[in-house]
């Protein structure tokens, strides 16, 4: 599957229909689970592969700083919250996960604590194939990846944060004494 035939499903389960990375997935399975199993299990693949590209520490210590604490299967659900935001948002996060401070919706999260996951963006192709095959989706060769959380840099080091990721850090640390 070709990548831009893969962000073509999240844009279409996002077009003209605002709603709630629920209601992308929704759509998105809708839409896929009427093609062929084949083209479904690539979709998946594809999305391993978009999993594999943003597992960077970087990325996890800003859901780490917009969420207010981000384990392992939060940072994948964070990523399933950016999938559902779109190919933009996704490319300008694994770029410079600082950028993230440019959404609306980051912003607005400083005041009121929203918090960004969406782990059913992550079972669209299962879902799909289920639906189209009747049986389990094939285990895909891409591992979504993740930093190994022992080798990550101190997350609540509030200094290396600012240093990191000074606009989120802006946003969501108070301001240092």
């Amino acid at each position: 599957m070709r990548t831009d035939d893969f962000w073509a499903v999240i844009a279409s389960a996002t077009a003209d229909r605002p709603g709630s990375p629920a209601d992308v997935a929704d759509r998105a399975v809708a839409q896929l689970a009427g093609r062929d199993p084949a083209e479904i299990a690539a979709w998946g693949r594809h999305l391993d592969k978009v999993m594999a590209a943003s597992g960077t520490d970087d990325l996890w210590a800003a859901a780490y700083l917009i969420n207010g604490g981000c384990a392992e299967d939060g940072f994948d659900s964070f990523r399933g919250w950016l999938v559902a935001s779109g190919r933009e948002v996704v490319a300008g996060a694994v770029r410079n996960p600082d950028s993230l401070a440019d959404l609306p919706a980051v912003r607005a999260a400083a005041s009121t604590g929203a918090v960004f996951e969406a782990e059913e963006v992550l079972t669209i192709a299962a879902e799909a194939y289920r639906q189209a095959a009747g049986s389990e989706l094939p285990t895909s060769d891409v591992a979504r990846s993740r930093p190994d959380p022992a080798m990550l840099w101190d997350f609540d080091d509030e200094d290396e944060m600012r240093r990191r990721l000074p606009r989120l850090a802006e946003l969501f640390l108070a301001p240092p004494d």
